[in-house]
Parts: C-alpha cells; sequence; structure tokens
C-alpha cells in the first residue's frame, strides 16, 4: 500500500487521478463537474486536444517516475 503523506505525494496522485479521468473523458465519459481536461489545461498550462494533453501529461508522469525511481538509492 502507498500513502500519500508529503505535500510531493499528494500532488503526484492528484496528477495520477487527473490522467486517470482524462483517459476517460478522451473515450467519451462526460461527468457532472468540471472536466479533467479544463483542470489540467488551466494549472499546468498545456494547450491542444483532449489527446494531445493526455499525452502530454502521459510524458510528464514518465519523467516524475524515473527521477523517483533513479533517486531511491535501492
Amino acid at each position: 500500500m502507498i500513502v500519500a503523506d508529503t505535500p510531493y505525494k499528494i500532488e503526484l496522485y492528484r496528477l495520477l487521478t487527473l490522467k486517470s479521468a482524462l483517459k476517460l473523458e478522451v473515450l467519451g465519459m462526460k461527468g457532472r463537474g468540471r472536466s479533467a481536461y479544463s483542470i489540467i489545461k488551466e494549472e499546468l498550462g498545456i494547450k491542444g486536444n483532449k489527446q494531445k494533453v493526455l499525452d502530454q501529461v502521459n510524458q510528464m508522469v514518465d519523467s516524475i517516475k524515473t527521477k523517483t525511481y533513479t533517486n531511491r538509492g535501492d
């Protein structure tokens, strides 16, 4: 089990949640509130259609994971 107990981990978890929601939006699912697409575009300043924004978020997450795993010291 992973515990998000630091501000960094909480933000990373939030980004992963938004990424998952955006993936569903790309597939056609709609919600009642603000879309993950609009939140990501506003907060991260990414431009493009839903698929391009998802691709960019995936790249961001991959680079964060790479940095995290290379700095662990295991």
